[in-house]
């Protein structure tokens, strides 16, 4: 079986969404994964298996009471769009990643307008790279990343990530 790296958006915010990381375990586990590894509360899940993103929202819903955006990536990939990190020597709450549900096109005339002179963007076809120094929270660019690509993502910074890794293994 290969690794899989599962990431969701928007559960265990402001009290809205709420998954604890044991019941998103089980889950996993009720579809058909393997040795399910979470990290934080924030939604990441490493697995065996190869599951369908559709199924693992339906289930969180009927259980839950709301659909989060499920994005399921093969370790392989998840591995390849944290190596193209345009800035690797980025603190690690610095730098944010945006996993891309699916192709897009990104609005760079908007981004432009948008990015402070310390932001560094860069944009892939399955990721977009947000390196911001003075804090993300700051950053007007950050807020509107998901409307600028105009398609379902979810964002984590270079610590995570590279949590995530090490759970890969």
């Amino acid at each position: 079986m290969k690794n899989s790296v599962l990431l969701l958006r928007g559960i265990n915010v402001g009290g809205h969404g709420k998954l604890p990381m044991a019941d998103l375990a089980n889950i996993l586990t009720s579809l058909g994964a393997a040795d399910v590894r979470t990290y934080i509360q924030s939604g990441n899940a490493v697995f065996e298996g190869n599951l369908n993103p559709e199924n693992i929202a339906n289930i969180i819903e009927i259980n839950k009471g709301f659909r989060p955006c499920v994005l399921l990536l093969s370790a392989e990939n998840f591995k390849a769009i944290a190596a193209a990190t345009p800035v690797p020597d980025a603190i690690g709450n610095q730098l944010h990643i945006w996993f891309v549900a699916e192709p897009f096109q990104f609005d760079h005339i908007t981004s432009d307008t948008l990015r402070k002179p310390s932001e560094r963007i860069s944009v892939t076809s399955k990721a977009i790279y947000l390196h911001a120094p003075d804090g993300i929270g700051r950053s007007k660019l950050a807020e509107k990343i998901e409307r600028l690509a105009g398609v379902d993502c979810t964002a984590r910074n270079l610590n995570t990530v590279n949590k995530i890794l090490g759970m890969i293994g």
